[in-house]
């Protein structure tokens, strides 16, 4: 097998077609010779017909940055002349470069920064890393992190404000989950946020309790924002210094480009970091569906949305939680909760109305749902959405409203979706976790339509493949595997193929 080469290389539109050299008469500035070149030219699909093998070429053509020709070595060699670099690619494989649909950039390069919980197997050792950076914290500091992941440990308990105070040396501590649906923090930051027996959580979000009624340490969805207030913002050097890291990241895994979800002082960031020649990765960065129709213009207008390597996308908006912390909005109960059915994050009429005056303004929306009800939230507020902009002449003759995630629906929910138009941005490399417990979830009947990809496609509903970077790791290919295999990673455990 040849080795992949380590180039940059981002094809112009996935499905470039081999040019007819005779009516082109530009020379290149670059050609990539002797190359085992993948196009990614998209090819028809029909359920049950084995799709012909894709094309390979042997030679790129590049001028000003841009690719415009690939062919034979032959072909391409009528586009130099003596100014033309030539590089031998000696039968290295070449492909497109990949766009990541659903990363949270900020948050990976913070989480990097942060006490990196990433992977640990055992409560013991998520005690050990926060316990090594309580050691260098200054007096009073806040010591946060996140991506720790229960499912993954012996006894599957989630951990409490006491077991952080063990290690946390007085010092406010906070830290996400890493789906960043619940957060555990201990006795001195809820201590620090005001947290008593009397306190409430906010709509769509639930502090746990113990049996005395005093609070664990575990906030759910909405409920986080009352520890989180208190968190001293990271500042701009912090800020650039996480998004470097992430974005060198996503580059390394074969990433052209990106579609985010980060804070807004992120974005003002990445705006510094273009200007500096320093952002290596095409952002489309969403902004908040919950945010003022006059901020979400604000925003929108702060940027040329011409500018093909930053400019602001969709609006995001958040219908439930996740299934790992049981919070994925269902519309029956959780099978291993029964008096459980998630945390919706709207109210109907109230999510209707956002979504009309949101697409009345000619925004693009995609709505988080992982659970079916969620799903059917944002289908319904879909509908509504695209009505009121027909009705008021919107020159939009594809919405492409898109849901986020798409893990547990309904049978006749993928035709829901295929009739409104909508685009199903999934994450595949979630059932590699996921496959340990979905079940247990949601029981065998549900599981049986859950991570529907393959549903989608005999649906025609238009794919989309992200990674929720850092909710797991930013290289594309576990995604692509899973979604073929529906396999574990060491092939040994397989979930519905």
């Amino acid at each position: 097998m040849k080795p992949l080469l380590p180039l940059t290389l981002a094809f112009l539109g996935i499905t470039l077609p081999l040019l007819g050299f005779s009516q082109t008469h530009q020379t290149a500035d670059v050609i990539f010779l002797n190359g085992d070149i993948y196009t990614g030219e998209v090819l028809p699909y029909e359920p049950g017909v084995k799709a012909p093998a894709q094309k390979r070429v042997q030679a790129i053509a590049v001028k000003d940055g841009r690719i415009v020709a690939i062919g034979t070595n032959d072909d391409v060699r009528k586009l130099r002349d003596n100014k033309t670099q030539a590089v031998d690619l000696a039968s290295h494989f070449v492909m497109p470069g990949l766009n990541d649909a659903h990363t949270h950039l900020g948050a990976a390069g913070r989480e990097k920064m942060n006490v990196d919980l990433a992977g640990v197997t055992s409560l013991e050792e998520m005690k050990q890393r926060i316990a090594a950076r309580a050691k260098t914290a200054a007096p009073a500091e806040w010591i946060v992190g996140g991506g720790w992941d229960h499912t993954k440990w012996p006894g599957q308990k989630l951990p409490t404000r006491q077991d952080i105070d063990s290690v946390t040396a007085g010092h406010p501590a906070y830290f996400d989950r890493v789906d960043g649906h619940i957060a555990i923090a201990n006795t001195a930051a809820l201590q620090a946020a005001g947290i008593t027996k009397q306190s409430t959580p906010p709509a769509g979000g639930a502090i746990d309790r113990d049996t005395n009624g005093d609070a664990t340490g575990i906030f759910r969805e909405s409920a986080k924002a009352l520890i989180a207030w208190k968190i001293p913002k990271p500042t701009a050097a912090q800020r650039r210094k996480a998004l470097e890291l992430a974005t060198t990241d996503a580059a390394a895994n074969g990433l052209t480009s990106v579609q985010d979800y980060s804070d807004w002082e992120d974005f003002l960031v990445m705006e510094e970091m273009e200007r500096d020649g320093a952002l290596p990765v095409r952002v489309s960065e969403w902004l908040s569906f919950h945010d003022s129709l006059a901020t979400l213009q604000e925003h929108r207008a702060h940027h040329p949305q011409t500018d093909p390597l930053l400019h602001t996308g969709m609006l995001k908006g958040f219908m439930d939680g996740s299934l790992g912390s049981r919070t994925a909005a269902l519309l029956a109960p959780y099978a291993d909760d029964p008096k459980n059915t998630g945390l919706p994050q709207y109210k109907q009429d109230e999510l209707n109305q956002m979504a009309r005056e949101r697409a009345k303004a000619g925004f693009q929306l995609g709505f988080h749902a992982i659970g079916d009800r969620a799903a059917a939230m944002a289908l319904e507020a879909f509908g509504e959405g695209e009505r009121e902009a027909r009705e008021n002449q919107v020159k939009q003759s594809d919405f492409r409203f898109r849901i986020e995630h798409d893990q547990v629906l309904t049978a006749d929910q993928p035709a829901e979706y295929a009739k409104l138009g909508v685009i199903a941005s999934v994450q595949p490399n979630h059932l590699l976790t996921d496959m340990n417990w979905a079940q247990d979830r949601i029981g065998p009947e549900r599981a049986k339509h859950s991570y529907p990809w393959r549903d989608f496609v005999n649906n025609k509903v238009m794919l989309a493949f992200g990674t929720d970077y850092p909710v797991e790791p930013v290289t594309p290919f576990r995604g692509i595997y899973c979604a073929v295999a529906r396999m574990n990673e060491a092939g040994t455990k397989s979930y519905f193929p």
